[in-house]
């Protein structure tokens, strides 16, 4: 937009925010995607500059290391490296960015296919799905850039870009399946909350990879409330089961890991079938320059938050 385009942006979901999801529920926010994110690169550092009071610092000498039965192995995490949370959710962030593109940001719009506008064939057109079914066709596009797992890139770029395509036959990722729970029974003046004192850890048990109490993050609510994110492994291993079933099973998990044994009040389960990346890309995007394609994400170069907006911007340099 600065450098003089006008930029129409579709997002499949009802909000903004990708990777930095948040749920919101009746006991107060989830973050059922990214837990965090931490600043390595100037140009990232000079982006959240332009976003002040959004994000705040989350002590990081709370994460722990459990061992299978959940007993504390170690810190994890480097003091000198400070973890950051947008609030009141970690979607809130990416909605503070997009923002000043007001209308242009059209969400609850799933795009199913692309393909040269009919009436410019140096230009693209994007067919689309809403919630209510309906269908709209965008065109006079002068170049398309997708931010998308891999899986979307090969539907919808096979045919137009097949050796970008190709390029990212070796990248790998894995799913994540993720479980919300709330315990507001434990908002009580002799209670401040429930289980271990530590509020956030990484596990080796078979189940589950992260915990995290998000009522301790800054800004959120102070309902007690819990995320589990299970394991590369049992993800990939039971990615068709039904919610229910999962639901139940990381329960149990959480369980035995925390020692909390009270029933929560609420529950609520979320799959991410292409979460954590195993092997990436190895550069930063993809750009056709021929065609005006290109594809950005975490996936290129790591999994982290940090990654996911270099990519975005280097792709968005290649194609000003």
């Amino acid at each position: 937009v600065q450098a003089g385009h006008k930029v129409t942006v579709l997002e499949r979901e009802p909000q903004v925010g990708g990777r930095m999801a948040s749920d919101s529920t009746q006991f107060g926010r989830f973050d059922s995607g990214a837990q965090y994110f931490t600043v390595r690169d100037p140009r990232f550092q000079r982006a959240l500059e332009t976003s002040p009071g959004i994000c705040r610092p989350w002590s990081a000498n709370a994460v722990r290391v459990l061992d299978p039965h959940g007993r504390v192995a170690e810190a994890a995490l480097p003091t000198r490296e400070a973890h950051w949370v947008a609030q009141p959710g970690m979607d809130a962030l990416v909605a503070h960015w997009s923002a000043p593109l007001g209308a242009s940001v059209v969400t609850d719009t799933h795009v199913v296919k692309i393909e040269r506008d009919n009436l410019n064939a140096q230009q693209w057109q994007l067919h689309t799905s809403g919630v209510d079914d309906s269908v709209h066709v965008y065109s006079g596009f002068d170049a398309v850039l997708l931010a998308v797992p891999p899986s979307r890139v090969r539907q919808l770029l096979g045919k137009h870009a097949p050796a970008l395509v190709g390029k990212i036959d070796k990248v790998r990722i894995a799913p994540c399946w993720t479980l919300m729970i709330a315990f507001p029974q434990a908002n009580q003046a002799n209670m401040s909350h429930l289980g271990p004192q530590w509020n956030a850890a990484r596990s080796t048990h078979h189940r589950v990879a992260w915990l995290t109490r998000e009522s301790s993050k800054p800004g959120r609510e102070r309902v007690e409330r819990w995320t589990l994110q299970a394991s590369p492994s049992w993800s990939e291993e039971h990615l068709r089961d039904d919610s229910g079933r999962i639901e139940q099973k990381l329960l149990r998990a959480f369980s035995e890991i925390t020692g909390i044994r009270a029933e929560p009040s609420f529950a609520r389960t979320r799959c991410w079938p292409e979460a954590q990346t195993q092997v990436p890309l190895g550069q930063s995007h993809l750009w056709d320059g021929k065609a005006r394609i290109g594809v950005a994400g975490d996936w290129c170069t790591g999994h982290r938050v940090e990654d996911a907006f270099l990519s975005g911007l280097s792709l968005a340099l290649a194609a000003l």
